[in-house]
């Protein structure tokens, strides 16, 4: 299957006037493919990403599924930085929550779901509380539900962006077996750099607002990247690279003169 995001614009109307968030956005997502996006703080990342999943409408262009079932809308997934656990459910009744709207059966939703609790490492806690866990164990149950509803499309926006760097690393290692495993599409946004590179093939660099794709960088480094004197020689130019394309709309943002 293949997304493609043809040419999508996106303006809010406010009591201060219409403002342009997207204009004229364009790619193609490949299947199995991870894709991150990085850009500057407001460039309409977020709005994009909602675009895909539809839960909004854009103001021009559209979003085509190549490949996809006959209706033409594929299941997607999302996960925000804010996990988004129901409270009152345990991490077994949280993962296992979208295949109960899906009309699975009881004991096949636990199964699946007890599988994938597994494979992030939260067995010990499946009947815990999400106040039970740490931030990190939250996102950890976050992306168990993602994968276990079996959407071929999963959408992330900064779900690891509130983590401390240790807990950070060890996620990103624990996201990329399970998209190994189960070779969804991912795209996949965020501020950092480093971890844009470290966990795609390629690399989507937007404009400040009004947000449009300024180019993409396609990351040829093996996978799983372990560090190496080659690869960290490598990642280097590339985040210097990306960051020279993103500077001065960063520091306008935050007031910086040139």
């Amino acid at each position: 299957m293949i997304v493609e995001i043809d040419h999508i614009s996106k303006t809010y109307s406010t009591r201060s006037g219409d403002i342009v968030a997207l204009s004229d956005v364009s790619f193609q997502a490949s299947e199995a493919e991870f894709l991150c996006i990085v850009g500057p703080s407001g460039c309409g990342k977020t709005t994009l990403l909602k675009i895909i999943a539809g839960l909004l409408h854009p103001s021009t262009g559209q979003i085509n599924f190549k490949g996809a079932s006959v209706d033409g809308e594929p299941k997607r997934a999302l996960v925000f930085q804010d996990h988004g656990l129901f409270p009152w459910m345990t991490v077994l009744e949280n993962v296992a929550f979208g295949l109960k709207m899906q009309g699975v059966e009881k004991k096949e939703r636990n199964e699946r779901a007890k599988d994938f609790i597994e494979r992030v490492g939260l067995s010990l806690f499946a009947e815990n509380f999400a106040h039970e866990l740490s931030i990190g164990m939250r996102q950890r149950v976050g992306i168990a539900r993602a994968f276990v509803a079996g959407a071929p499309i999963l959408l992330m926006d900064e779900p690891f962006g509130s983590l401390d760097a240790q807990t950070k690393l060890a996620l990103q290692v624990e996201l990329l077996k399970i998209w190994k495993d189960d070779q969804k599409i991912v795209i996949y946004i965020t501020h950092d750099i480093e971890e844009a590179i470290h966990l795609s093939d390629r690399v989507l660099v937007m404009t400040s607002r009004p947000g449009t794709i300024l180019t993409e960088i396609s990351i040829h480094l093996s996978r799983p990247r372990k560090p190496s004197l080659e690869q960290d020689q490598v990642m280097a130019e590339l985040k210097w690279e990306i960051w020279n394309m993103l500077k001065e709309d960063v520091r306008q943002n935050v007031g910086i003169l040139s």
